[in-house]
């Protein structure tokens, strides 16, 4: 690809799921095929990603570098990535020094060579088409419960859905009692926002 809809790159901590709390690149790209909103997920999505603007793989890593010389980790991430990684990005990060992780709605196959896939389905079951990962990740909101996953993943978390930086009590309580009922699922807060960093 010549190049890519980027919506923004930043650098901070990863904020959820088994990498939580270390120190990555982020990079944000424009799009998504999917439309979360409360009444067909549970909750509406809290990303702007449809913004953006077209930029080079010079350009993206020029950019990465000079927000830190030291982060060897990059989180792709959307919007939904799925739809613009591909193998030239892949190859170039990886002779760039750098390891990647996706977080992906698993609606579209991914390329190999990913270092660290994260699932977070949006999409019924029968509708996942990125079956492997290293964890699978389920938003929920009260009431919601826990697929039958088709992901096979090591790591299997569940997300309470937030309502801008809050967290609902009742929420979280269901969750907690989601993952207590339910091993060997986890909870995994998005603990960028109770951090306040992006």
């Amino acid at each position: 690809m010549d190049s890519y809809l980027v919506n923004e790159i930043f650098y901070s901590l990863q904020g959820e799921g088994v990498r939580s709390g270390t120190p990555n690149l982020f990079l944000r790209f424009s799009r998504c095929n999917l439309t979360c909103k409360a009444e067909t997920h549970g909750f509406d999505c809290d990303t702007e990603f449809e913004s953006g603007r077209r930029m080079t793989l010079d350009e993206i890593l020029a950019e990465g570098r000079a927000l830190s010389a030291a982060c060897t980790w990059v989180v792709l991430t959307g919007g939904e990535p799925a739809l613009q990684v591909d193998r030239e990005l892949i190859d170039r990060f990886h002779a760039a020094g750098y390891r990647l992780a996706i977080e992906t709605n698993g609606s579209i196959v991914l390329p190999e060579g990913i270092d660290w896939i994260t699932v977070s389905p949006k999409v019924a079951e029968h509708a996942i088409r990125q079956r492997t990962a290293h964890e699978v990740k389920y938003v929920r909101g009260h009431g919601q419960a826990i697929p039958k996953t088709v992901v096979q993943a090591e790591h299997h978390l569940i997300s309470p859905a937030f309502d801008g930086a809050e967290v609902e009590p009742r929420t979280l309580d269901w969750c907690i009692r989601l993952c207590k009922e339910n091993p060997p699922w986890r909870l995994s807060v998005q603990q960028h926002k109770l951090w306040k960093v992006r």
